[in-house]
């Protein structure tokens, strides 16, 4: 079994650059994989690898200027969920686009799991969900308002246009694992919102803590790893990846005339040129290739965009549209 942390910490980095190659070459020594996003803001990012080998890691983060007290949420692989490690500075560890937005000046009040359903199913709290729409496809919280974003980023304008919509509500906010809610919440508390609240730990802490019996999670909570979903008490859920567009499937989805294996699902069939699928036929001839020989094919583009405090991608899926931010 691999360990799973996923992490994030605000915190200000004088020169994310020069933490980079060191934190790359501990994690290297350990054989950990997965993606690390550093910026000026702080750390965010999701890792696997063996216990000791996380704990080494968590150690050298811990260290870093400000991150003392780094929390993180862990979880178990029964394969390896990222085939490489890839620790990058970026302009931020989860894109929102608003230079304004602070989540160390302040953040929406945090709730714990334990009492997360009790606020939800207050008739006064309207419940945003701050995913993207592929996420929220395939599970949300029972009456959740899904923005329909593509991408994190898109969430400010979404906000301008439907505000209206919660005159007079309180604000309750959800992501994977926390991180995109500390910059959604600053940004709504800008904007004039009087009380904002915000899943501590966000889903996976849900998931891990409130028992199926008393949820009101319904389905399959997305992950930016090669296990796709998890569900209650973190259990690896049934969701693969389409290669192509790296959208959530089920296996039964693999049915649909539009599904080859690597080029296309019911998803994205008609969303790519046919030189497009000439290129992915190529791309999965050659994974063929490397996998006969049991090595394994390093261009291989999985679900293993930066995951973290646990989400680390927010581009909206597609080829070669992967990007570090939640």
């Amino acid at each position: 079994m691999f360990t799973v942390a996923a992490l994030y910490r605000f915190t200000p980095f004088d020169d994310p650059g020069a933490i980079r190659a060191p934190l790359e070459r501990v994690c290297a020594a350990h054989g950990v994989t997965g993606t690390l996003l550093l910026a000026r803001e702080g750390i965010n990012g999701t890792i696997a690898g063996s216990r000791a080998g996380i704990d080494a890691v968590l150690a050298r983060i811990r260290a870093l200027p400000g991150c003392a007290g780094l929390e993180w949420k862990e979880s178990a692989a029964s394969a390896a969920p990222f085939g490489k490690l890839k620790v990058r500075v970026k302009r931020e560890i989860v894109t929102m686009g608003q230079p304004d937005v602070d989540p160390r000046a302040r953040s929406g009040r945090y709730v714990e799991a334990r009492d997360w359903n009790d606020l939800i199913r207050r008739p006064d709290v309207a419940v945003i969900d701050t995913r993207n729409d592929y996420e929220v496809e395939i599970g949300t919280f029972e009456g959740a308002v899904d923005p329909g974003t593509a991408s994190f980023r898109e969430f400010p304008e979404w906000w301008e246009r439907n505000r209206h919509r919660f005159h007079n509500k309180r604000i309750a906010m959800f992501c994977t694992g926390g991180i995109r809610c500390e910059k959604s919440t600053n940004w709504l508390l800008s904007q004039g919102v009087e009380e904002v609240y915000h899943l501590k730990g966000g889903v996976l802490k849900y998931l891990e803590e409130v028992h199926e019996a008393e949820s009101l999670w319904r389905g399959a909570c997305f992950v930016f790893d090669e296990r796709v979903s998890v569900g209650h008490g973190l259990v690896e859920g049934p969701h693969e990846l389409c290669h192509a567009c790296r959208r959530p499937i089920l296996p039964e989805d693999r049915e649909h005339p539009g599904f080859e294996e690597g080029v296309s699902c019911h998803h994205c069939i008609g969303e790519t040129s046919a030189e497009d699928k000439a290129r992915f036929r190529e791309r999965q001839r050659q994974i063929a290739l490397a996998r006969a020989r049991g090595e394994q094919h390093l261009g291989r583009h999985g679900a293993t965009a930066p995951g973290a405090g646990t989400e680390v991608a927010d581009a909206a899926p597609g080829p070669g549209r992967a990007e570090g931010g939640d």
